[in-house]
């Protein structure tokens, strides 16, 4: 019961990683924002709210700036307090060479894996100054080294940095910043993909050329599950990591990016 009696948002909290934090932070206490723009986060809300938790549902696009900060007002004002922020939303939408990108693909990448980290950390850091406490727990990608995801490289690049400014700024008023570097990880099929076009065969060989880097970048030479990502998470956000901040924790199998 690490997290009993405080209140943890999580953001995409609506499948995969999101979800795996969501449902172990709630066995153990949390009470819950959780915050995601796919419709069916009210499914997950329910199933858990139905064990007994504290689950408030929240639909927002975190890439605007306007609705991150009303989805942490809205946080804030039913639970009284904002103890923990995960920020999990990012993903790669293409991949594909640098010089194959379009500049529209490029600016997309960027908005779905930078800002609404950014946009997340700037809307609850109000709320935790007041307060005089709280924790951050961004996740990152070891992809900040790798073939085929330059956008997405520098986006989680800028999470990095993002992290590691913070917690220069923020140490002494009580809040820690971390984050997780996560490698390749099993999740189930996404129930809204990152990218609806139909692969070519020469964006399915680009992509294979990702996974096999992956493998190979990794000394244990396998993905790992969403829950391996949780563990690493909460541990970051518990009381069980009160001195640490300012670290990128690379959860990849033993490629450090």
């Amino acid at each position: 019961m690490r997290f009993e009696n405080k209140v943890m948002v999580i953001t995409g909290a609506a499948q995969g990683i999101g979800k795996a934090v969501a449902e172990q932070a709630a066995r153990e206490g949390a009470k819950l924002a959780l915050i995601d723009r796919a419709p069916y986060l009210s499914e997950l809300a329910a199933t858990l709210s139905a064990q007994g938790n504290q689950v408030l549902a929240i639909g927002a696009d975190l890439e605007r700036w306007e609705e991150t900060e009303s989805a942490m007002r809205q946080a804030q004002r039913h639970f009284g307090r904002l103890d923990i922020l995960v920020n999990n939303v990012g993903g790669t939408i293409w991949a594909r060479p640098f010089a194959d990108y379009s500049p529209e693909q490029i600016s997309a990448e960027i908005q779905r894996s930078l800002f609404p980290t950014l946009w997340g950390c700037r809307a609850v850091l109000p709320h935790m100054l007041q307060q005089r406490s709280g924790v951050i727990v961004n996740v990152s990608s070891v992809a900040t080294r790798g073939v085929n995801r330059v956008p997405y490289s520098a986006a989680k690049g800028g999470v990095n940095a993002l992290t590691q400014s913070l917690a220069f700024e923020y140490a002494q008023a009580g809040i820690r910043i971390n984050a997780t570097a996560p490698g390749g990880t099993e999740a189930p099929p996404r129930l809204t993909p990152r990218n609806r076009e139909i692969p070519t065969a020469q964006e399915e060989s680009w992509y294979q050329q990702v996974v096999d880097q992956t493998l190979s970048s990794s000394l244990m030479h396998r993905y790992g599950s969403v829950n391996e990502q949780a563990n690493a998470i909460l541990f970051l956000a518990s009381d069980e990591a009160s001195y640490i901040t300012g670290t990128i924790l690379p959860v990849a199998g033993g490629d450090l990016g």
